[in-house]
């Protein structure tokens, strides 16, 4: 926090754009909740299931931890007692993790339905162990936020350095410091986003590289001069089209991936870098990373609505109350089978 703090003028732009992203977040995480809840085409996509808990999370994150930083920011003070600090920083780390581990969840679903075993993917997601990866991404979090927070774990060693920065003599304000000794940072930033950023880095590459094999081989096959005897043409269209809308849908959830990570990357960087600089890592822009990662939240809906065919036609049907004119055409009048749209359950987006 600044010392000065923030003049009249600076304090109206600030205010203006925090609650444009807590708006934007809000708004967008519960339009994504309410559209699978609503669509039944949707509802039908295991990969959705984890989309809807990560929207929650983010939702979470705009309601409970957001405005309590833009009233600290603002008002350059802390009001609400040293536990209720505790308590909201615990959030903190608690929603922002679950949200990468979700982003995490959606990559491996996508990497075992597209690469691993597609044909039998249906029978091998199984409710249980949705529930399962769901659980995870919810109690993995308490491990590093509420836990050692609360237990003061993460303040061992520095504490008088935490007290010192907790009070401004001068202002006579009080804030709501959350630093973290080595041992904290290192686990902590690991945790929450080294080790999933791996994991979806290395299955996003080997869709990709799955996604170039099928091209190829399609290619060959049409420069063979396969008959074109209806028998052979059909499986030939089928299979261009499955191609096409499993890259499709690979590409959406990489942007979204790459959008978190861009926004997240500069914080956790910082995050471990500080304890090893003697915590000389300016406060403002601690706080510009922090708030280009709470962003994020309410960024992910956003890329839904623009890359995203079925989400774009459900949030259609909601904000113009059931207009006809966004409903699915008739099953009878497709001409793409129906299967397809949901093979592997991993082509339900982009036909």
């Amino acid at each position: 926090s600044s010392s000065e703090g923030f003049g009249v003028a600076e304090k109206i732009v600030l205010l203006t754009f925090i609650s444009a992203v807590i708006l934007m977040a809000i708004l967008g995480n519960l339009l994504v909740m309410v559209a699978v809840c609503r669509d039944r085409q949707l509802r039908k996509i295991k990969t959705n299931y984890f989309i809807v808990s990560l929207a929650f999370a983010d939702l979470l994150v705009s309601v409970l931890v957001m405005p309590f930083g833009a009233i600290e920011l603002v008002q350059d003070n802390w009001i609400y007692g040293e536990m209720f600090c505790l308590v909201r920083t615990s959030l903190d780390v608690l929603l922002t993790t679950a949200s990468i581990l979700h982003l995490c969840c959606i990559s491996l679903d996508r990497y075992y339905a597209i690469c691993c075993q597609p044909l039998v993917y249906r029978n091998k997601m199984t409710p249980l162990r949705i529930a399962v990866m769901l659980g995870g991404c919810w109690v993995i979090p308490t491990f590093i936020s509420f836990l050692p927070i609360m237990q003061g774990w993460n303040s061992i060693g520095i504490i008088d350095l935490i007290q010192q920065r907790q009070f401004n003599k001068a202002s006579n304000s009080t804030y709501c410091i959350f630093m973290v000794n080595k041992p904290y940072a290192i686990t902590c930033s690991v945790v929450a986003f080294y080790i999933p950023f791996l994991l979806m880095v290395l299955a996003y590459y080997r869709i990709y590289v799955t996604a170039r094999e099928h091209a190829h081989q399609i290619r060959v096959l049409q420069r063979a001069g396969a008959p074109a005897d209806g028998r052979q043409h059909h499986p030939d269209q089928h299979s261009t089209h499955r191609m096409k809308t499993e890259t499709k849908a690979a590409k959406t959830l990489c942007i979204i991936m790459g959008c978190f990570c861009l926004c997240w990357a500069p914080f956790f960087v910082t995050n471990i870098v500080d304890p090893f600089i003697n915590y000389t890592v300016p406060g403002k822009l601690w706080t510009a990373f922090l708030w280009l990662g709470y962003i994020n939240s309410g960024l992910n809906p956003f890329l839904y609505a623009f890359l995203n065919k079925s989400f774009r036609r459900a949030f259609l049907i909601i904000l113009c109350c059931g207009d006809e004119r966004y409903r699915r055409p008739s099953i009878l009048g497709q001409t793409v089978p129906c299967s397809t749209t949901t093979i592997n359950g991993s082509t339900h987006v982009l036909r």
